[in-house]
């Protein structure tokens, strides 16, 4: 087992060392970083250091239940080009309802976990193919890291799952959902859901996500795709329903409103290297365009449900 500590000072390192340290074949080896370098870089060093054939990645805001390694390791039997595999995340405080099984996507690049805020009646108990996994709790084919590479350390945090998906299906790999695979995960609790910060990465890291990997046929309407999809925000927001609706107090809509500049801003800056990660990816692409375009259609989330629903 392979644990990178960002940075923290709560002992928790010490903690995992106590409990893990003497394991065996499991003992734990422990990357610490001084400070906190983003979801992508510390999972990177996790890649690095490990030496299996699937690497397995549960945040320290996720808990497993029992079986869910074995659960995630079925999805790659019989198939080589399956190279990842997504878990049934539940919320922890509530796990009656559904975190993410998998992931939709609209077509500006805001991407929302399948089923988010549903009541688990077991319509998601089926074994099927998903766009991509959540980073959260995913397990990922060493091949295809070893192909396509690494989660893309720009993003460093927030989207990044998206961005590693969906470079990972434009080489041709696929995704499978496991249903028995369950995890409880304890939602916003990086960040908060109302962070600033959360707000900016996420807005910034959709404009990066589309113009890296989106066919040009697409990216091309991103600007209506996203006037539309602020529009339905502010509606949402009117009637106190999506995430938006949750932002209380003038001031706090001020600093959502400023966020989202700064990201906007953050993003234009960004786009010449973006760009040149572009004609990269081209390297690995096994898929056409076309086809890309059709998968994000395919696995589109409406425009309600994306601004109505809380992530």
């Amino acid at each position: 087992m392979v644990l990178v500590d960002n940075g923290s000072r709560d002992g928790s390192v010490e903690m995992a060392e106590t409990e893990f340290g003497g394991c065996g074949k499991l003992a734990l080896q422990v990357i610490r970083n001084e400070t906190n370098r983003g979801f992508c870089a510390a999972n990177n060093q996790g890649f690095a250091a490990s030496r299996s054939n699937f690497i397995a990645l549960l945040n320290n805001d996720a808990e497993a239940e029992p079986g869910w390694l074995e659960e995630l390791l079925r999805a790659f039997e019989g198939d080589a080009r399956v190279g990842m595999a997504a878990s049934k995340i539940l919320v922890w405080e509530d796990p009656s309802r559904i975190d993410k099984v998998g992931h939709l996507i609209y077509p500006d690049g805001q991407n929302r976990g399948r089923g988010t805020g549903q009541i688990d009646r077991g319509q998601f108990d089926q074994v099927e193919e998903v766009l991509w996994p959540d980073g959260c709790a995913a397990m990922y084919r060493r091949e295809m890291i070893d192909e396509i590479g690494g989660f893309d350390e720009d993003f460093f945090a927030y989207a990044d799952d998206a961005e590693l998906g969906l470079r990972a299906r434009i080489a041709g790999w696929r995704c499978l959902y496991m249903p028995r695979a369950v995890v409880r995960h304890h939602r916003g609790a990086t960040l908060g859901v109302r962070s600033g910060v959360r707000l900016r990465l996420i807005e910034r890291n959709r404009v990066l996500l589309a113009v890296k990997l989106f066919p040009w046929s697409l990216l091309w309407l991103n600007g209506v795709y996203a006037a539309a999809r602020m529009a339905a925000g502010v509606w949402a927001a009117a009637r106190g329903k999506g995430e938006a609706g949750r932002i209380e107090g003038l001031g706090a809509k001020f600093g959502a409103a400023w966020a989202l500049l700064r990201a906007e801003c953050e993003a234009i800056v960004m786009l010449p290297k973006m760009l040149r990660k572009r004609g990269e990816v081209e390297r690995i692409r096994r898929v056409p365009p076309r086809e890309v375009k059709a998968l994000l259609m395919a696995h589109r989330i409406g425009l309600k449900e994306l601004m109505e629903s809380a992530n």
